[in-house]
């Protein structure tokens, strides 16, 4: 077992596993709204579109977590501008931010000498330099998104499945919406520091797409999610101790994997007969992301 213990001997591991554990919850508590509501394009552009906030945080010395969330309400309120200005679509209004954002990231970052070192963390994660303030701003986060994701799970579903009952029904879809624009915000912005602005998008939806092979239950998807995640990110450190690769893209790798994993054991069980198989079709649930 010394492969298992020796790893999570040293300091700085144990707060990478509870970092990345905790940013595991987060995720699912988000990505399984994100997958049901078809939203992971939004998700993937606010995870690219950090990147200027995070390098002119850097560059002036600010909280990489603050020019982060910057950055990320400045895509959410530019493409709320389109759609409404411009009156272009959704997808169209995200796409373009998205490539915006990203371009004027990269600007940044390759007129700056001072990024040679640091971009690859920005962009990939350093999930082995988390601190006792990340924890704590993460410990934050998760209370922050279970407490939301409680308040507002009528007008989630109810948003979810119709809009227009939903809105008879006085549960205010557009309000919903707005808000779970702002958690998937939170769970990127809070997220990056452990896999990066590229790969958060990954522990945000694919340990929601891999407990979605088994339940179609929000509440049993969401644990079930946050359980597969906090495998992922505790087999993904362990890769990169023995394989010697980055942490955060092991993470994430391990993630992606875990869905194909899931959904390849669904079938094969399904297939082995009535007696060891789900015999019934699982319950209708809203529309997800393709």
């Amino acid at each position: 077992m010394t492969w298992l213990t020796d790893p999570l001997s040293v300091d700085f591991m144990v707060r990478a596993l509870v970092g990345g554990g905790l940013a595991a919850v987060l995720c699912a508590v988000v990505g399984t709204w994100v997958l049901v509501r078809g939203m992971a394009f939004l998700g993937e552009a606010l995870s690219h579109g950090m990147l200027p906030g995070v390098a002119v945080a850097s560059l002036a010395g600010f909280p990489l977590a603050l020019g982060a969330a910057v950055s990320a309400c400045v895509m959410v309120l530019g493409v709320a501008a389109l759609r409404r200005r411009a009156r272009l679509s959704y997808d169209t209004s995200i796409g373009l931010l998205f490539v915006g954002m990203l371009a004027l990231g990269v600007i940044i970052v390759s007129s700056s000498r001072s990024f040679a070192t640091d971009v690859t963390a920005i962009l990939f994660g350093d999930v082995l330099a988390v601190t006792r303030a990340d924890l704590a701003g993460l410990a934050v986060a998760v209370v922050v998104a279970l407490g939301t994701a409680v308040v507002f799970h009528r007008s989630f579903t109810a948003a979810a499945f119709d809009t227009r009952k939903a809105a008879t029904l006085g549960l205010r879809p557009r309000f919903a919406e707005v808000v779970l624009v702002g958690l998937v915000t939170l769970a990127v912005v809070a997220s990056y520091r452990a896999v990066g602005t590229l790969l958060v998008v990954g522990l945000l939806l694919a340990p929601a797409a891999a407990a979605r092979a088994w339940t179609r239950q929000l509440g049993s998807t969401t644990a079930l999610a946050a359980g597969i995640g906090i495998a992922a990110v505790l087999v993904g450190l362990l890769a990169s101790w023995h394989l010697g690769t980055a942490a955060g893209a092991s993470i994430a790798a391990v993630a992606v994997a875990g869905v194909v994993l899931s959904r390849a054991a669904a079938a094969l069980t399904v297939r082995v007969g009535p007696g060891t198989a789900r015999t019934a079709p699982p319950t209708p649930a809203p529309r997800e992301a393709a």
